[in-house]
């Protein structure tokens, strides 16, 4: 008799579908992971649906709306194991930038009928509403890391997921520091590794778009940003991007608005 293959599940909120299309992006390793677990649900990829419990359950977006909170409160209770993907999932995403100001008057301007839109003042991560088992940062996801991830609930172990920041990922390619070598702007030493330093790499500031390191230390960043001759407003913005609401990020950005 074949032993049941665990069932994995893939869901969506408020998101741009870029971290679903990460996984769909691996493509041979895809088809793997397919060889591994049954994909019950995954509307992005597969017309067919089983209906829960899930052994694993993938969430990609941010909780925006009442509708969202109760939905994925009741995607917790069908999962064993819940792994938010992606910025918007782990911190809110770029359109926590809302959270900031008060949401009625963007309804009022946007939308001909504001009583008709029904959302929360803010948009916040999955964590903030439900216990998540694990939290993958990126805006997109590394792909490679979510296959790592997968493979390690799937046995049982911890995910073997770099804890470092992008400054390491720089030396890893050899690249000169933009900020040593150019005064420019980088998010690189509070920001978790993941994306192989790819704005550094073409001589670019890192805009933070893995979210914080482990214990970043974001004052000593903000500090060396004013010396350089950022202003208070620029060292704001710097930490208010795709990641704004992580909790390091969003204190450091408050500690600089004016």
């Amino acid at each position: 008799m074949a032993l049941k293959k665990p069932k994995l599940a893939v869901f969506k909120f408020a998101s741009c579908d870029g971290c679903q299309l990460s996984l769909l992006d691996a493509e041979e390793d895809l088809l793997a992971v397919a060889g591994a677990v049954e994909i019950a649900y995954f509307p992005e990829a597969t017309r067919r649906s089983l209906r829960g419990p899930y052994d694993i359950g993938l969430v990609e977006g941010s909780i925006t709306t009442p509708h969202d909170v109760e939905r994925i409160r009741h995607v917790r209770k069908q999962c064993r194991v819940l792994i938010t993907i992606g910025a918007c999932a782990t911190a809110g995403g770029i359109q926590a930038l809302r959270n900031w100001k008060d949401v009625k008057d963007y309804v009022r301007l946007v939308y001909a009928s504001a009583e008709a839109i029904s959302t929360l003042d803010r948009s916040m991560p999955v964590g903030s509403y439900v216990h998540v088992d694990y939290e993958l940062r990126g805006c997109p996801i590394n792909k490679l890391q979510l296959l790592e991830v997968l493979n390690a609930f799937l046995n049982r172990r911890k995910p073997n997921i770099p804890a470092h920041s992008v400054c390491m990922e720089c030396k890893l390619r050899g690249n000169v520091c933009v900020m040593v070598a150019r005064d420019t702007p980088c998010l690189g030493p509070v920001t978790h590794a993941g994306c192989g330093a790819i704005c550094p790499s073409y001589t670019r500031g890192c805009y933070g778009c893995y979210g914080p390191m482990e214990n970043p230390n974001t004052a000593s960043l903000a500090s060396h940003l004013s010396g350089i001759g950022e202003s208070a407003e620029d060292i704001m913005l710097a930490f208010r991007s795709f990641n704004a609401y992580a909790e390091s990020f969003r204190k450091e950005s408050d500690a600089h608005e004016e």
